[in-house]
């Protein structure tokens, strides 16, 4: 080999080498130029530990972006953005005027050649973060945000025939702990006392049961005005609102007693009463032998009629109210081991006119079970003077007895029947 063809060796190895360092020194001034751009002026707590522990800093769930760069050799990646800190510092004005123009920078996202703002990178950037949040059960007694009650319905209580008191709570009780509360004091009324609470889940105000446990915060007592021992008296009165406001002590609440002329209220209902409180009864007596026991069962049963611990046959209709009885026309009362040895010469139909729905209707039912009995016994169907009723005289008490009366009540918006008249005509 020549010299000539050394040194041309040599001239081209120092060529390559040159190139080389040349390209080196250019990476290596255009790293120091990005770096001096973006460093922040501050230091960084979290990432000077890291750096000084030289381990990677521990992960901070941020929901700010941090951007990051890298160094030229591996630009032609997309560079993603993190979220490390949430409080990133940004470039100051001053080091921006002191970097050189964009076209010395390397070719880099779009996003770096200017000032980043945060506030228009975080509509992309922030991450959707939903915090653990513990359910919270709620006891609608308890927590129920207040609503309107609405008054309560006349079927429970009505202020014609009942003496109302209000309540309303400031917490909420238990219904058996209010309706026990005062119980060995009311027992000593004459008149029934009725227990309403409003009921915060159905949102309906509903008659209170002694067992329940219920929680309320509004409460309605009332004292029955009436019933068929007649007008309220001035002593179960006094003993009634003695009771409520006790209660309302108890409770921490403040009962609502309504002035009225509760007295001369309760005489014009029980005047009312005494004009349409009527009670049918067809009486069935034998020709001769007298009826058996287990004849009339066989009977009743066979009529739909079911025998009860008060010693009569009963007939309902098909919600469960009664519609008429059949009691012993003598003071013996029927029982099931009694009708196996039981003779009686009579029987009597009962039909209780304030407190059936449809009563003509209901006669007219009851009048052709009594004359089955008859023509089965050998007996007759009577009145009380033991006179034989002819069909002229049924239809005279189903129209002057019945309708009329039951008419009565409609017109006093009272229906024979209905949870009222049931209440009153106890």
């Amino acid at each position: 080999m020549t010299e000539l063809q050394l040194g041309l060796i040599g001239l081209g190895a120092t060529a390559v080498v040159g190139v080389f360092g040349y390209n080196k020194w250019q990476e290596y001034r255009q790293r120091k130029l990005a770096q001096a751009v973006l460093k922040p002026h501050h230091a960084d707590i979290l990432l000077d530990q890291g750096e000084k522990a030289d381990v990677p800093p521990l992960p901070v769930e941020r929901s700010e972006p941090e951007i990051e760069f890298q160094a030229p050799a591996q630009m032609d990646e997309r560079v993603e953005p993190v979220f490390v800190d949430p409080h990133p510092t940004l470039p100051s004005d001053d080091m921006l005027a002191a970097a050189p123009e964009s076209h010395d920078l390397p070719e880099m996202p779009v996003f770096a050649s200017a000032p980043v703002s945060v506030t228009e990178l975080q509509p992309e950037l922030q991450p959707i973060s939903v915090p653990h949040v513990e359910p919270i059960q709620l006891d609608m007694a308890d927590d129920a945000p207040e609503v309107p009650a609405g008054p309560v319905p006349a079927e429970l209580l009505d202020p014609r025939l009942e003496f109302i008191v209000a309540m309303e709570l400031v917490e909420p009780v238990s219904a058996r702990d209010i309706v026990h509360s005062q119980r060995s004091v009311l027992l000593r009324l004459s008149k029934p006392v009725h227990w309403v609470g409003y009921n915060e889940l159905t949102r309906e105000w509903v008659r209170l049961a002694p067992d329940s446990e219920l929680k309320l915060r509004r409460l309605r007592i009332g004292l029955q005005l009436v019933n068929r021992q007649g007008p309220l008296a001035e002593s179960d009165m006094s003993t009634f609102m003695t009771a409520m406001q006790a209660l309302a002590d108890e409770l921490m609440a403040v009962a609502d007693m309504p002035s009225s002329r509760v007295f001369d209220q309760a005489a014009e209902v029980d005047q009312f009463c005494a004009a349409v409180d009527l009670e049918i009864g067809l009486n069935l007596v034998s020709r001769g032998s007298a009826f058996s026991g287990t004849k009339i069962r066989a009977l009743a049963e066979a009529a739909g009629m079911v025998l009860g611990l008060g010693g009569v046959f009963t007939r309902y209709d098909d919600s469960g109210r009664v519609l008429f009885s059949l009691q012993n026309y003598e003071s013996t009362q029927f029982s099931a081991d009694a009708l196996r040895t039981l003779t009686t010469h009579g029987l009597t139909f009962l039909l209780d006119v304030p407190r059936v729905d449809h009563g003509e209707r209901t006669f007219v039912q009851m009048t052709e079970i009594a004359r089955r009995f008859a023509e089965t016994l050998q007996g007759a169907l009577v009145d009380d003077n033991r006179q034989p009723l002819s069909e002229s005289q049924l239809d005279h008490i189903r129209r002057e007895f019945i309708g009329k009366p039951q008419a009565t009540m409609a017109a006093y918006g009272l229906t024979a029947g209905s949870p009222q008249a049931l209440r009153l005509f106890s």
